[in-house]
């Protein structure tokens, strides 16, 4: 097996840096030689049962105690089946961005606790640990050891060059894309995708790319049977290009893959990409050799804009191109996250003026608009920073607690159906609202859904606050009939249904067990009555439908043919 693999990464090398000398091979070759040592295991691929949480690991607290025992003592107690797999955001010592600055990627952040804890949360859930493989902190050890003109740090980073060409490139951000930064001899430039504190680190420095690769393995070593590559697409960059998306980056990826699959088959590797949609699929590869999952981040903005506008031909119209990958791949579905909305997705989907009353829609239910610059200088709107359930309220109509439970509850239907894996933020799952007093204080757009949540009041409120127990105690309703039908695997067939332009439509279709299942959902606030494809059995009312049937507003149904 050690020859067969290292034939393969010697064909991914040359697919990233055109030439390998055997000094570079050798360096994969004890890479390989010291995980071979190390016992491998061989985690289940996803199923249907597989719904995964996104969270912090200080999502859930105590007081001056280790917040990862809380998070995972709430989640036992609380959460219990519901919830499969368990997002961390990244759960390193970090400086800023809430864990995005990584100082050191190999330790746990200690307000979080260890990584004992880490391995005693992997007995109860399947982790996801997130690699922010792009950008380091400027605090790193890497960085200043640059700054201090360490020989071995000396490529590690990319300094600001005359002859390199940057006009082209895109980024998420209106920042310098270079800061400058004072060594011990003279003052130091770095590329800065992200912020002053986020330094972009080198790809193209082969001692990079094998260090890198030896905390992936780590990670998959250490209970993390999922593993995110945030911020992916700009991990390579080239003079007169967008450096964003590069092949470069893809080979990156896939020799991940290839070496992943030898050490720890199964485990997830899961891309972040928050561009237009057909950029984001291209890190499928051929659906095998890339990412076993990528980010669907076209389904937030479009569903939301399905129930401000009360009619989902958007959305089925985008839907109709979406379909089954692999069997290996699939997509990782969300609405809400960390982030905001992504809005670049809907590039080529929604129209400006219907992206406006958007932004309109956030603004009026109190949430923040994010931009990025583009090559020509302009601006354009990036995301849209809310909590998703404030998001969803339309002035003047959802003037009830019941309509905003309901609306969040049909939202959701479009989530746990949809194909690919779903994967719920725990403010949408806790039925939080807006924290506008932390992102005030703060001055960052993105804590307005970032609230920390104190572990006694939040149980007391889940038993008390009628809209938090409404919106929980619904979604762990749907999640657990999701639970049960084997049309729902992240790998089942998908077809898309037109019908009534307020109604999102399809069917689920598993083709080795034979089970089918119809959803529909009524975005409209008018009850609206739709022909079934077939007879079959209602999943949420245990009745059989056998013609037609009628849903309220916000309803939804899933119907198994029998």
């Amino acid at each position: 097996m050690k020859n067969e693999l290292l034939t393969k990464i010697e064909k991914h090398l040359r697919d990233i840096y055109g030439e390998v000398r055997s000094e570079d091979l050798q360096q994969f070759e004890q890479l390989i030689a010291d995980w071979s040592e190390k016992e491998s295991t061989t985690p289940s691929a996803p199923t249907e049962r597989n719904v995964y949480l996104i969270t912090y690991g200080d999502s859930i607290y105590e007081k001056g105690k280790p917040t990862l025992p809380t998070l995972n003592q709430f989640l036992q107690e609380e959460v219990g089946g519901s919830i499969t797999d368990v997002h961390l955001l990244p759960m390193f010592p970090y400086t800023s961005d809430d864990g995005f600055s990584v100082t050191d990627y190999r330790r746990i952040h200690s307000d979080l606790g260890e990584w004992g804890d880490i391995r005693s949360f992997s007995e109860d859930y399947r982790l996801m640990f997130d690699f922010v493989a792009n950008h380091m902190s400027k605090s790193s050890e890497w960085f200043q050891k640059y700054l201090q003109d360490d020989p071995a740090y000396t490529n590690y980073f990319i300094p600001e060059q005359e002859a390199f060409d940057t006009n082209e490139v895109v980024r998420p951000r209106t920042s310098p894309l270079f800061h400058e930064y004072q060594g011990d001899n003279e003052k130091k430039t770095a590329w800065t995708t992200f912020s002053e504190d986020q330094v972009d680190v080198n790809f193209k420095h082969l001692p990079v790319l094998v260090e890198m690769t030896d905390i992936l393995l780590s990670y998959a070593h250490q209970g993390g049977t999922s593993i995110r590559l945030d911020a992916i697409g700009f991990i390579w960059k080239e003079s007169g290009t967008t450096s964003i998306h590069l092949p470069q980056a893809h080979a990156i990826i896939q020799l991940w893959n290839t070496i992943i699959n030898a050490f720890q088959p199964n485990t997830q590797i899961i891309t972040e990409t928050n561009v237009p949609h057909k950029e984001n699929i291209s890190y499928f590869g051929n659906g095998t050799d890339e990412a076993n999952m990528v980010y669907q981040f076209t389904l937030p903005p479009l569903v939301l804009y399905s129930f401000m506008k009360h009619d989902a031909a958007k959305l089925t119209e985008w839907a109709k191109t979406i379909s089954k990958v692999s069997d290996q791949a699939t997509y990782f579905n969300f609405l809400a996250s960390h982030d905001g909305i992504g809005m670049r997705p809907t590039e080529g989907i929604l129209e400006e003026e219907e992206k406006d009353e958007l932004v309109a829609q956030v603004k009026a239910n109190g949430g923040e608009v994010s931009y990025k610059n583009n090559p020509d200088g302009s601006q354009s709107v990036y995301e849209l920073n809310i909590n998703y359930s404030e998001a969803l309220k339309n002035k003047g109509e959802d003037v009830t607690e019941q309509d905003e439970i309901d609306k969040m509850l049909a939202a959701h239907s479009i989530l746990l159906s949809f194909i690919g894996v779903p994967a719920i933020y725990y403010h949408s799952l806790l039925g939080s609202k807006n924290d506008r007093e932390g992102m005030q204080k703060s001055g960052i757009p993105r804590r307005i859904n970032r609230e920390k949540l104190e572990l006694e009041s939040i149980r007391e409120q889940l038993h008390n606050d009628s809209r938090r127990a409404g919106i929980f105690n619904g979604l762990k309703k749907i999640i657990a009939i999701r639970q049960e039908g084997g049309a729902f695997s992240p790998y089942a067939e998908q077809e898309v249904i037109e019908m009534d332009s307020r109604i999102f439509a399809l069917k689920r279709l598993n083709v080795e067990t034979g089970e089918e299942v119809f959803f529909a959902v009524n975005t409209s606030r008018e009850a609206v009555t739709i022909d079934v494809p077939f007879k079959g059995e209602n999943l949420l009312e245990d009745n059989t439908v056998e013609s037609d049937v009628t849903l309220p507003k916000y309803g939804f149904i899933w119907l198994k043919k029998v």
